[in-house]
């Protein structure tokens, strides 16, 4: 657990945490193809939907089959959508860190772009400019690879601990970028699981198995009506 976040000590502080990393990766992870029953034709004509965030994407503490990328395919195969679900999540990702790596992510097709960073910039007290302009190059390089692609904005929450003000406009930042680029949100992805103990992990900070089923609920009212 990041010692930053063993400071704060509250639950409210713990559950913003989006996946604080005990070592900064030297590589690019492979992205990775949510498994399912499909047979290998209809993977090939099936549609790509991109998770492109940091530890909270790619179950940090969980089986990636219980974390919310892979319910999302699942809830997917049941209803005989034809997506198939990449988990691009990286552990202890910033903004920053993401706009380096979307390019490489970037190299395959993609129909839906979920992006969920910035929850790690908030507890660094990175200036709130900064991370709307690392968001912002990241939307636009979506955009101009796939324009026909759909974007997804997963708005996060800190507690007040860089400050009320800073922690207000942090919680705005996602609202402005959804408003201004005309794109969908997710108005808090932690809705309902964040200061909940029985649904985050021992570190109080991931969601638990039940924890990401809510998270998986919370995407999904944004994700089906487009789909």
């Amino acid at each position: 657990m990041c010692k930053a976040i063993v400071i704060i000590g509250s639950f409210f502080t713990l559950w913003m945490s989006s996946g604080c990393n005990h070592s900064t990766p030297t590589e690019k992870p492979a992205t990775v193809p949510v498994k399912n029953n499909q047979t290998v034709e209809n993977k090939e004509s099936r549609k790509t939907i991109v998770f492109f965030g940091n530890s909270l994407t790619a179950g940090f503490g969980v089986d990636p089959s219980e974390a919310f990328p892979a319910l999302i395919q699942a809830r997917l195969d049941s209803l005989k959508l034809p997506y198939q679900v990449i988990n691009a999540g990286l552990s202890g990702e910033t903004s920053a860190g993401g706009n380096t790596r979307i390019d490489w992510v970037l190299r395959q097709p993609l129909s839906v772009f979920i992006l969920e960073l910035g929850g790690n910039d908030g507890l660094r007290g990175i200036p709130l400019s900064e991370t709307s302009r690392n968001l912002q190059f990241i939307i636009d390089k979506v955009r101009a690879k796939y324009p026909s692609s759909k974007i997804i904005m997963a708005g996060m929450q800190i507690p007040p601990n860089m400050g009320e003000k800073y922690a207000s406009e942090f919680r705005t930042l996602f609202q402005q970028l959804a408003a201004r680029n005309k794109i969908f949100l997710i108005p808090f992805l932690l809705e309902g699981v964040g200061g909940v103990p029985m649904l985050n992990q021992q570190d109080g900070i991931h969601p638990n198995v039940q924890g990401h089923k809510i998270v998986a609920e919370n995407v999904w009212k944004v994700l089906r009506p487009m789909l």
